[in-house]
């Protein structure tokens, strides 16, 4: 069990291709119990590039009800439940009775670890589930149509594994069915398995907020990681310009009012915490399925005032600074430069704010990960608006 699982944990940092290099040099025993450690949906995402025949044979080492099971479950898309699914063979008919039941379970519990019966009718169609406890205490005539749970919780192999999630929440049962549109029992899956695919998933969050793939992991090889990170940081400069040529915009005012300057990362710092806090509670609404659809226009309306108070609030202490500065300097417009700084953190806290509401959003409603890159469009909204509102206020009440 420990060197399974010791193979298991250095596969799951290693890249694809080495991944499967090291399937193929494995004891076939091992091997299979290795994939199995793993589980369906990170193991079919090993081999996804495999070629056919290396796929068969990594596959072969498998129990054939596992393997059957498994080349099901790859026709299903990555992150739904289809792909975490795995075989039952306690599965009866309702009109089987406890004591054949039983004489069945003695054998199946040699072989595999029984949680649940699944007890389906005459057109195949699951209709109840066999908890251990009612089967141990009822008399052995007794049909399991009268024993079992009636009407069960089932999972659909379609359903994303975020709605899945918020499904099971507040169950926590150790394993559950699966059932396709009919009714017919496609699986089982293990809670255990959602739980560690959901924590995979948030964990990859702080680095796809910054163009950090979800594949790449402490092993990726540096070319391959250069490869998925050097795009993001193309559009990141290409955003950095647009805030660029902001700035560049108002050389005249920074050249006569020098002071600014010292401000300009003052206000880009506060304003992108701002916009931070609002995109991590956005990103962690949608993730947790708390955002509804119509949900928009309050988040907004209640990110703006919460930018407009941290804003004014923040603003205070770095106008006083900014009228600290430029009494020193003895500027006769020392008032007037810190109500620009009162004024423009209030502007670029509201913008921020808003912004980290809706870029989320927007990426979802356009198909795309809400948490990919956010924070680089993020960041190109808050550095504009805080630059473009103390120059221009400047430029507007002194010059």
């Amino acid at each position: 069990m420990e060197q399974e699982k010791e193979v298991a944990s250095h596969l799951e940092g290693a890249s694809p291709v080495d991944a499967r290099a090291a399937l193929k040099r494995l004891a076939p025993e091992l091997c299979g119990k290795v994939l199995q450690y793993l589980g369906s949906s990170r193991s079919l995402d090993l081999l996804v590039g495999a070629e056919e025949g290396e796929r068969a044979v990594i596959l072969g080492t498998l129990p054939l009800a596992l393997r059957i099971q498994w080349e099901s479950n790859a026709q299903y898309p990555e992150r739904s439940v289809g792909r975490f699914m795995d075989p039952t063979e306690a599965v009866f008919p309702e009109s089987m009775s406890a004591e054949e039941a039983t004489s069945l379970l003695r054998n199946m519990v040699q072989r595999e670890f029984v949680t649940y019966g699944f007890v389906l009718n005459a057109d195949k169609v699951l209709v109840g589930v066999l908890v251990m406890r009612d089967l141990l205490f009822a008399a052995p005539a007794a049909r399991l149509a009268d024993i079992m749970v009636r009407s069960p919780f089932a999972l659909s192999p379609q359903t994303e594994l975020q709605d899945a999630m918020r499904q099971v929440v507040t169950r926590h049962f150790p394993v559950y069915p699966v059932v396709d549109g009919e009714g017919h029992l496609a699986g089982v899956v293990r809670g255990y398995r959602l739980f560690e695919a959901q924590a995979v998933e948030i964990s990859a969050q702080p680095g796809t907020m910054v163009g950090v793939e979800k594949e790449e992991r402490l092993s990726t090889e540096w070319w391959r990681s250069f490869k998925l990170r050097h795009p993001w940081l193309q559009i990141n400069l290409l955003t950095a310009f647009v805030a660029g040529a902001v700035v560049s915009g108002f050389q005249d005012t920074i050249d006569k009012l020098v002071i600014l300057a010292a401000f300009l990362p003052v206000l880009a710092g506060q304003s992108g915490n701002t916009g931070c806090q609002a995109l991590a509670v956005t990103i962690r609404g949608i993730t947790l399925g708390d955002y509804k659809p119509g949900a928009l226009l309050g988040l907004v309306r209640k990110e703006a005032m919460l930018g407009l108070l941290n804003g004014l609030f923040v603003g205070i202490v770095a106008g006083g600074g900014m009228y600290f500065m430029a009494t020193q300097q003895n500027n006769p417009a020392a008032a007037v430069l810190s109500l620009v700084v009162v004024f423009a953190m209030m502007g670029s806290c509201i913008i921020s704010g808003v912004s980290g509401v809706i870029v989320p959003i927007a990426l979802k409603r356009l198909g795309f990960d809400p948490a990919t890159a956010s924070s680089i469009f993020l960041t190109t909204a808050t550095d504009v608006a805080s630059m473009g509102m103390l120059l221009g206020l400047a430029t507007v009440l002194i010059l």
